[in-house]
């Protein structure tokens, strides 16, 4: 990977761009889990002052699914991550390495890695938790290709999981409405012939966007107290217009810079799967990537915002209505809190 040098006037902004070196990598196997409790737009309007009507205008969005009680992060990917391996022909023991995608930790420390790990029984592997919300799931893919790349290991599990219920102010009509819990997991392997293969990564960070969106306390800067707790500062804060405005530049600049790159045109994908953050968000951003609506996927509508288990959660849908086949070349999108940018080019492989 090189980092390549901020443009003059913009400091706080780096960016890192490669093209997958070493061995070629594969997503060899998917697999995604959702709590089976819906919470409805109809449920909502129950609670805070909104409508169907305007949830589904504004956002696209339906229906979400929320975990019961004492399930935590590690719960919904441990049951993910499974599946993922199962599908892969392997067992916990192959895995060499576990990277976790979430901003809803079980807790501080041990990380949700540690957590799952044990509770998968991958006795042989090592990780650790990857923060960088809804782009999670691209930055932890774009590292385990990486690593299984150079020859560090043969398998890796990465595990894109939020349970947002735990950190969303159910009295906000503004940011409640927009969130799910649910989890993802993808096996990446090395590649053999005949196989699909991750292309191409862009990933970036714009700091100064943090206050837009973000969780002021609980950290080391605004430790727990009962004065942030009276404040509600335990709970997601967002600058609705400020996100949506960055989500659109941003989503259409990183898709496009990869695209670019590898001398892709939009007419020559099969499949475009962005972070499903807002429906407004990706229309807009695919209409001026050029990308055909059809070769688009969103499924908000009934899942809502699950940060970093959205893209495998759309991948699944695509792989399970027969819009996504082996061969078929995908870009992965993402823009989150942070601000974080993130794009993966892959061939599909099974």
């Amino acid at each position: 990977m090189v980092s390549a040098s901020p443009p003059p006037g913009s400091p706080r902004r780096t960016a890192a761009r490669a093209r997958i070196g070493g061995r070629p990598t594969t997503i060899r196997s998917l697999a995604t889990y959702v709590p089976p409790r819906l919470l409805t737009n109809a449920d909502l309007e129950r609670m805070v002052e909104t409508s169907d009507e305007w949830i589904l205008q504004r956002t696209g969005i339906r229906e979400r699914h929320i975990v019961d009680a004492g399930m935590a992060t590690s719960d919904l990917g441990r049951e993910a991550a499974v599946k993922a391996i199962e599908r892969a022909g392997l067992t916990p023991d192959d895995i060499g390495l576990i990277i976790v995608g979430t901003v809803t930790p079980d807790m501080f420390f041990p990380s949700t890695a540690c957590l799952i790990q044990d509770k998968i029984g991958a006795r042989h592997a090592w990780g650790f938790d990857l923060s960088a919300a809804c782009s999670a799931f691209t930055y932890a893919l774009t590292a385990a290709s990486q690593m299984v790349a150079t020859g560090a290991h043969e398998h890796a599990l990465v595990i894109g999981a939020d349970v947002m219920s735990s950190i969303i102010d159910y009295s906000d009509r503004s940011t409640c409405v927009l969130f799910g819990d649910g989890a993802g997991a993808v096996v990446v392997s090395a590649a053999q012939d005949g196989d699909g293969v991750i292309v191409d990564f862009e990933h970036e960070i714009d700091g100064s966007g943090g206050p837009a969106l973000c969780m002021p306390a609980g950290g080391s800067a605004k430790p727990s107290s009962h004065e942030s707790i009276n404040g509600r500062l335990h709970y997601v804060k967002q600058d609705g217009p400020t996100v949506f405005k960055f989500a659109v530049r941003k989503t259409e600049e990183i898709a496009r810079r990869v695209l670019d790159r590898n001398g892709i045109g939009p007419e020559d994908l099969d499949l475009f799967v962005s972070h499903q953050a807002n429906r407004r968000i990706i229309l807009s951003a695919t209409e001026k990537l050029g990308i055909d609506p059809g070769k688009v996927i969103i499924n908000i509508e009934r899942f809502g915002n699950t940060t970093a288990a959205t893209i495998p959660l759309a991948l699944n849908d695509a792989v399970c209505s027969g819009r996504l086949k082996k061969g078929d070349l995908v870009l992965l999108a993402s823009v989150g809190a942070g601000f974080t940018v993130g794009a993966v080019l892959l061939r599909w492989g099974f």
